[in-house]
């Protein structure tokens, strides 16, 4: 009989690569996982990690279980949401790692409209960047993430994760009042020696930026790095530079000190999805939600 805990920990191994980002990830020293993987092996009774120099990595047992573990684990989840399940009404903890712009946007009204209507669900409300969602709802912190990916900075699939497309949206040019008299679409070209404005959490921001700058032909000026589009408004409102904003930033009262075109070339959007196992997606929980954001396309 496997440990069900021992089992998610080989996963994460598998995932994560190093015995140190598992414990970071459970909260537990190296010493601890090692201790769990040598009772596993004992468990097993086959050697299911090998030594190379000062790291570990899964021998051709361990991948197997690995993906056995997968298996067994989505199986125990299923199980659990059935029985929780009963009745088909949402009920119970519902925890969310989402990103801010779409916390104020889209999920906060959706959460209190479901809470309204299935007054035994509450919803937990995490504010974290794409990867840390991600990574939240993989290691079990969380049960769905809102995760976003511009279409010139794709994001690969999740293996074991489910995806439900909740937005697509325009990414758009913020410039200074300046170019009012601009006609629609602005030539990035034109902006090769203007100061930029982008990101700071994350880099899918500042790749857009250089991928977008250089298809027309140049590498942008990153000056300002900032996380917060309503600060990011203002700056370009006070001249301080440009930066691209997706239709979802430009509902702050700021917006209405900038200019906004479109962008010449290639058409820039932004996709926002929902992540969840593939267990919990058709769960009450998360079909009650995700029906909330739908009603907000």
């Amino acid at each position: 009989m496997f440990d069900l805990t021992r089992l998610r920990l080989l996963r994460e191994l598998a995932h994560r690569g190093t015995m140190t980002a598992v414990g970071a990830a459970f909260g537990l020293t190296s010493s601890a996982v090692s201790q769990q993987f040598a009772a596993l092996e004992r468990e097993a009774r086959v050697a299911l990690l090998e030594r190379v120099g000062r790291r570990v990595r899964l021998t051709a047992e361990g991948a197997r279980l690995v993906a056995h573990a997968e298996a067994i684990l989505r199986a125990v989840e299923a199980a659990e949401l059935d029985l929780r399940a009963a009745g088909e009404t949402p009920r119970g903890v519902l925890e969310i790692a989402c990103f801010a712009t779409f916390a104020k946007a889209r999920l906060l009204p959706a959460v209190i409209r479901a809470r309204n209507r299935f007054p035994e669900l509450r919803v937990v409300i995490h504010e974290l960047e794409p990867a840390d969602a991600i990574e939240a709802v993989r290691d079990g912190r969380c049960h769905l993430a809102v995760s976003f990916a511009y279409n010139l900075v794709p994001r690969p699939d999740v293996a074991g994760l489910v995806s439900h497309q909740l937005v697509d949206e325009p990414v758009l040019l913020a410039l200074p009042k300046l170019w009012r008299r601009a006609r629609e679409p602005i030539a990035l070209k034109r902006l090769a020696q203007e100061e930029w404005i982008v990101g700071s959490r994350q880099p899918d921001d500042q790749l857009l930026a250089e991928r977008a700058c250089a298809a027309a032909g140049f590498a942008p000026r990153i000056t300002h790095t900032v996380d917060d589009y309503d600060l990011v408004l203002r700056m370009v409102s006070a001249g301080l530079g440009v930066g691209f904003v997706p239709e979802l930033g430009l509902g702050f009262p700021s917006a209405k000190s900038v200019v906004v075109r479109t962008p010449g070339g290639a058409p820039l959007r932004r996709r926002v999805h929902a992540l969840t196992r593939s267990a919990f997606a058709a769960s009450p929980m998360a079909r009650a939600l995700l029906s909330e954001l739908a009603r907000a396309r």
